[in-house]
């Protein structure tokens, strides 16, 4: 009852009863949940108190986010100072958003009332992840949850060896316990002689990051298929609280982050290298083009780097990657003096949006949708069978764009090119659909389900199972 009355009178009052510091680089909407927490309430129990512009972020599931964020007006601000009992000024140096509910309500100012607006974490101050719950109970005195505008490269608590996961999934998981993986504390020590290098070479470290996170995400997702891989699934485990069990593919995608760190961190060294791109150069004939080769010194070398002698050859034969097709491909031609065939500049360190690493978020709802029955034929579908049903797809496509009904010449010649090219293009999707059909049985599809959608009889879609689509190309 005494908190109740203290916070109703919190908008008028010059102070509440307990205070409430901030954390460094802590998200408003984090510090006004712990804030309620203290005096024993829920987050939405503070949401009276201000004239909100729009509604809070939600996950699709209707979940209120974790990383969610809210950007205050002048009074709006002096209210959360007050119910904090901390000065205006210390939270304007520890909460990131504080300065853009300045820039926000410059002209929206109402002297009357104390207004907020919600934005979504990423869009205030970049990534957020959970903060680790010992140094919050440590800091605040609080077991309570506490999210953070953390960079990818910092999401290692070395105190308490915890992993800090990202906090715009709705998985129910903060921290993973790193104390049998010492490895990734030392790569995060590695990571700030990484950045130094980076600077001193004119690139942002964030964008060296990005590439090389992007790098060894393809080799995440690839690894399934290596034999040789024993690093990423012990690992994998360990974090999983030694066995992720029946709940392999969730911890799969849930633990990413945390299993491949240190492998990024190699690949983003190296990439820095002098000496790794001189590699790349020789490999690549100089100026004399040469097929690049699958035992290229480039490769091999970075295979060691990441401490898998194996891994070269397969590295070098993944043309489709951000590795060979957006850092080596550049790097190339920039030393070649060749034009920009693309339009995207000389940026080795460029990623390709088609490249980028799929969210852990998305990973989840694929996950999902799967145990739900409704697998995604991108995820179901391997690499080379995808490929080439693309392929088939846009053959039949420009065929069929090919047609030109009214092209100036004789009726009768016009219709026999138009049904021709009818003819080969139906062809070509029959042959894709029979090609889908195939990959999804082989998938684990249910044959049932396979007839269904693709409105194929039931005596073809068991020969299709019994002996594949016919290829002849």
């Amino acid at each position: 009852m005494l908190a109740q009355t203290v916070l109703r009178a919190a908008g008028r009052a010059p102070s509440s009863v307990f205070r409430v510091a901030p954390l460094k680089s802590e998200t408003t909407w984090s510090l006004m949940c712990r804030t309620a927490a203290r005096y024993g309430q829920e987050p939405g129990w503070l949401l009276g108190h201000w004239r909100w512009g729009n509604h809070q972020p939600r996950h699709p599931a209707g979940t209120p986010r974790a990383d969610a964020e809210v950007l205050l007006d002048r009074n709006g601000r002096a209210l959360l100072a007050r119910l904090c009992r901390v000065d205006e000024e210390i939270l304007k140096q520890a909460l990131p958003s504080w300065r853009h509910g300045e820039e926000q309500f410059t002209e929206r100012q109402r002297p009357e009332t104390a207004g907020g607006l919600w934005r979504v974490g990423a869009t205030v101050g970049g990534p957020t992840a959970f903060g680790c719950r010992l140094c919050v109970a440590r800091r605040s005195g609080q077991a309570v949850r506490a999210v953070r505008y953390t960079e990818r490269w910092q999401r290692v608590c070395e105190r308490h060896q915890r992993w800090q996961l990202d906090a715009d999934v709705d998985h129910g998981l903060e921290n993973l316990d790193l104390r049998g993986s010492p490895e990734m504390a030392r790569a995060q020590r590695q990571w700030a002689g990484v950045e130094r290098r980076a600077r001193r070479a004119g690139v942002e470290p964030a964008e060296v990051f990005a590439l090389a996170r992007a790098v060894v995400y393809r080799w995440w997702e690839q690894a399934l298929g290596w034999g040789e891989e024993r690093i990423w699934p012990a690992r994998l485990h360990r974090l999983a609280g030694g066995d992720a069990g029946g709940r392999f593919w969730w911890w799969h995608a849930v633990a990413r982050d945390a299993v491949v760190f240190p492998e990024v961190v190699a690949v983003a060294d190296a990439l820095l290298d002098p000496a790794m791109e001189e590699l790349a150069w020789a490999d690549s004939g100089r100026e004399q083009i040469r097929l690049r080769s699958a035992d290229g010194a480039f490769c091999r070398e970075l295979g060691l780097r990441v401490g898998r002698p194996w891994l070269g050859p397969l590295v070098a034969v993944d043309y489709d990657g951000p590795l060979v097709a957006d850092w080596l491909g550049t790097v190339v031609r920039r030393r070649r003096g060749v034009g920009d065939p693309d339009g995207r500049g000389q940026d080795p360190w460029w990623v390709s949006r088609e490249r980028q690493p799929v969210s852990t978020g998305v990973q989840l709802r694929l996950l999902a949708e799967r145990e739900d029955g409704t697998i995604s034929w991108r995820k179901a579908v391997p690499d080379a069978d995808r490929a080439r049903l693309e392929r088939l797809l846009d053959e039949a496509v420009q065929m069929l764009g090919d047609v030109h009904v009214h092209d100036g010449r004789p009726v009768a010649e016009a219709s026999r090119n138009m049904l021709r090219f009818l003819v080969r293009g139906s062809e070509i999707l029959d042959r894709a659909l029979l090609e889908a059909a195939h990959a999804a049985l082989e998938a684990g599809v249910p044959p049932q389900f396979v007839g269904e959608w693709g409105k194929i009889p039931a005596d073809l879609v068991k020969e299709i199972g019994r002996r594949g689509p016919t290829r002849d190309d």
